[in-house]
């Protein structure tokens, strides 16, 4: 039976939760409907969520239909708890979308969206509520046409209006309507696999009706992935279950068995490797145990101590960023007769549980804060460590969780050599867009640093919380690249790279211009007409972007974006000025430029020099001992230069001057010769000889280095010969494809004459994203260049390799490159002499060829 993973998406109170429990029992998987009212729903299992009425923590169920064994995850509606969303959208194969028949698709409905299109899911939509009074099927519809996507369709129709409706969504299933008179359902799996078509089904969950058909259209139009050998798998979900610590894992292929053992990286970047001690397979509240998870299947491992959410284990998959962040932070103060370390160790152990929860400590002040997306979270936390930890906390106030940002590109340097310890490392801070978050990437070459070393190197990156120098706040939104470092041979430890990393990249934010950021709403606000010139008033001041009002005459409705600071209380101000009749709804909406960020600085008083635990300060040894270098004089005393290489137009130009240079020398000494000659007569010497005495010749006594014995290389810089050579200059004219195919085939017979090692290479430096590639071709090695690397770099750097062994030639017409190969040892050839060879060698192959 197919295994696949769905997951239940929605507006808080849309009717999601009851979804679930009508699938569940249309399924056969449970006898009696639970409700959310009643406190008796199969997925609300916790206290908490039966208290509230919402769904808080994500909770899976298994059910099967038809030919499909299912996995079910219910996930959290509330905005506040989106994060336990986003989370579960990793691991799913298809969402099911649930929208309200009386609402349509409302605020939170196009953040869920948005979070869908990032993570690629397909989307089946249900519309919900259809029986109540006041729902509209065809509003609801063009609701979720007009604000999610044009490919929404409603698949309750009958299968001509269908593919007609479904012929329209894309020019794929258009042509296919056009030339069959009808869509496969192959296409349409397709089409709903790439988000091109969203099947729209309707009902109401409540009565149960609709539910079937959704799930068949589930069952006839996902697509179940194929089954792979090798063990793959991603954490979404860490639990506590009485002390023991479950990790709920979607298997992606291969099998999970217990006892196996699983080798991973803890956030501190030390790699472990433990055993499995027990699977389980939840659904509800209950659970069963088994000896192996396959792939598709959700399970909850013991046996993991430090793993975290959204890490891949096995083979494949990466770690993902989430989009959402919390935009308000609190300051948490421990009960009395609580140590503070305490406290830090439940909140940590939360954090572990939820991400969205970041925890910060400052050990001078001894001040714990949390970060949360919003006061019902707040209210969720204090009720578990109460309940869990028996801590009751007081929170102060709220407070906007700001981010820092790079305008620029920067460069920062860090070095750490107390006595026997070394490690020095070279970073380039670079800007992304709004939202990418943080980057880690490595331009060093593995010449310069080993693998071992970039690798411990970019894991400190990622494990540390990096605190900009504005205020104190956790950077963002920027790319962090390793440049160059050094080790010792004896003396670098592991935690000597994470003295110097941490510096290097303070030592950066230092030398940047920092940009303080804000956490923006996006907000949708209803009030009486009457109204409106209030609200747009106020929304002016708080610097807000709005779109024109839609009105219908008695309400007007104002959607936009402002900064969290200025909205956060104003739902209030709605209330008063509208007495009750206006609504405010928001949603975040990412981090933009502060709009006061001189007086937000100048509030925190944060000194940057002051902060010793995130100083940006170098540490040398001199005279047998460590002493501190301020992060201003830093550069002058590094051991590693990182001065930019001159590029291959530098250097032409450097040798066209030397060239200019020489001849006008020459000529100087021609005028000077016939003034002398003119004066003194005639001088009887050999040419050369004129301008200076001839020397006795110094017998060099050393000996001759050894002609290389290996076989014989030939280097070609591929679009140097295209271009060079008439008949594949005409071809290129036509395609590139073309004669670069010419190229390697009639290299190739040229390589079986000679009986040589040949390499072509063509550049693909200005190709964004790419990576050498390398190709074997009729027994000749094509290499397409990576990124910012040309095909004359990659020449010279394997020509001074080869040549130290090897009989070296090179065929190129850059007269650049030739005096560079000449230096290098090895020996140069014209395209035109190539061609000519080329041509003898194609000849007498033929005339074997007759022989024969």
């Amino acid at each position: 039976m197919n295994k696949a993973v769905i997951g239940i998406l929605a507006h808080v109170d849309s009717g999601k939760t009851t979804l679930s429990e009508a699938m569940l029992y249309e399924s056969g998987a449970i006898r009696k409907l639970g409700r959310v009212d009643h406190k008796d729903a199969f997925l609300d299992t916790n206290p908490i969520e039966r208290d509230r009425g919402i769904t808080i923590f994500s909770k899976q169920a298994v059910f099967d239909w038809k030919d499909v064994s299912y996995t079910l995850l219910d996930t959290p509606g509330h905005v506040d708890f989106s994060g336990e969303t986003e989370r579960t959208l990793s691991v799913i194969d298809a969402a099911v979308l649930v929208i309200s028949g009386t609402d349509g698709v409302q605020s939170h409905t196009e953040t869920l969206w948005r979070l869908l299109k990032k993570y690629s899911v397909p989307v089946f939509i249900f519309i919900n509520k259809t029986d109540m009074p006041g729902a509209d099927k065809d509003f609801a519809l063009r609701s979720a046409q007009a604000k999610l996507s044009p490919g929404c369709v409603d698949f309750s129709l009958p299968a001509q209006e269908l593919d007609e409706a479904l012929s329209v969504t894309s020019e794929r299933l258009m042509e296919e309507y056009l030339e069959t008179g009808s869509i496969s359902d192959e296409s349409i799996r397709e089409a709903v696999r790439s988000m091109e078509v969203i099947p729209c089904c309707f009902g109401s969950a409540l009565r149960s009706k609709g539910v079937t058909e959704l799930l068949d259209c589930l069952n006839r139009f996902i697509t179940v992935p194929p089954k792979r050998e090798k063990l793959s798998a991603r954490i979404y979900k860490i639990a506590d279950d009485g002390g023991a610590r479950l990790t709920f894992m979607r298997i992606i292929s291969g099998s999970l068995s217990v006892r196996t053992p699983i080798t991973y990286t803890d956030r501190q970047g030390n790699e472990l490797t433990e055993k499995i001690s027990r699977i389980r397979i939840y659904s509800g509240a209950k659970y069963t145990n088994t000896e192996a998870a396959v792939q598709g299947e959700v399970c909850a491992v013991l046996g993991l101590s430090s793993c975290c959410v959204g890490q891949s284990l096995g083979t494949g998959g990466e770690e993902y960023a989430p989009l959402l962040e919390p935009v308000l932070s609190w300051c948490v103060k421990p009960p009395e007769g609580v140590d503070d370390h305490i406290l830090l160790r439940a909140l940590r152990s939360l954090e572990d549980e939820d991400p969205t929860l970041a925890v910060g400590y400052n050990e001078q002040t001894r001040e714990i804060t949390v970060s949360l997306m919003g006061e019902v979270q707040l209210e969720v936390v204090k009720r578990i460590l109460s309940e869990r930890f028996g801590i009751e906390t007081e929170f102060g106030e709220g407070r906007i969780a700001y981010r820092e940002t790079v305008a620029a590109a920067a460069e920062g340097a860090g070095h750490f050599e107390p006595l026997r310890h070394y490690a020095e490392v070279h970073l380039r801070l670079e800007p992304l867009p709004r939202g990418s978050g943080l980057e880690f990437a490595s331009e060093c070459s593995e010449d310069v640093r080993a693998r071992y070393w970039q690798r411990l190197i970019l894991t400190h990156l990622k494990e540390k919380l990096h605190r900009g120098v504005l205020i104190g706040s956790p950077i963002t939104d920027m790319r962090i690249v390793l440049t160059a470092g050094r080790a010792h041979i004896k003396h670098t430890e592991g935690g000597d790279f994470r003295q110097a990393t941490y510096r290097a990249v303070r030592q950066g934010l230092r030398y940047a211009e920092s940009v303080l950021l804000e956490p923006y709403y996006a907000f949708t606000l209803e009030i009486p007409a009457a109204n409106v010139g209030r609200a747009l008033t106020d929304l002016d001041k708080m610097g807000a972007s709005i779109e024109p009002p839609d009105s219908d005459g008695e309400r007007a409705v104002i959607t936009g974006r402002a900064p969290v600071s200025a909205l956060r209380f104003y739902h209030t101000e709605v209330a008063a000025y509208t007495k009750g009749l206006g609504r405010l709804y928001t949603e975040s909406d990412g981090y933009d430029i502060c709009h006061n960020a001189e007086e937000v600085i100048a509030a925190a008083g944060y000194d940057p020099d002051s902060d010793l635990h995130n100083t940006a300060d170098s540490v040398f040894c001199s005279h047998g001992a460590g002493h501190i270098v301020p992060w201003n004089e830093a550069n002058e005393y590094m051991h590693v230069s990182t001065a930019p290489a001159k590029t291959v137009e530098e250097e032409a130009e450097a040798v066209r001057l030397r060239a200019d240079s020489f001849v006008r020398r020459a000529a100087e000494d021609e005028e000077l010769m016939k003034i002398f000659e003119q004066t003194y007569g005639k001088i009887d010497r050999k040419r050369e000889q004129k301008m200076h005495t001839p020397k006795s010749p110094v017998t060099d006594k050393s000996k001759p280095r050894p002609l290389p014995k290996g076989p014989l290389y030939i280097l070609v810089d591929g679009y140097n010969i295209i271009f060079a050579w008439p008949e594949l200059k005409r071809l290129a004219a036509k395609s590139l494809d073309l004669a670069r195919s010419e190229l390697i085939n009639r290299l190739a017979n040229y390589r079986g004459f000679m009986q040589c090692e040949l390499i072509l290479v063509f550049d693909a430096y200005r190709v964004k994203g790419q990576h050498r590639e390398i190709e074997e071709h009729s027994g000749i090695t094509v290499i397409y260049t990576k990124e910012a690397e040309t095909a004359d770099t990659y020449i010279e750097r394997t020509t001074r390799q080869l040549s130290k062994e090897h009989r070296v030639r090179v065929a190129t017409s850059d007269g650049l490159e030739q005096v560079i190969i000449l230096g290098g040892g090895a020996m140069r050839i014209s395209a035109k002499e190539f061609l000519l060879e080329v041509e003898a060698a194609e000849k007498a192959v033929r005339e074997i060829i007759g022989r024969l």
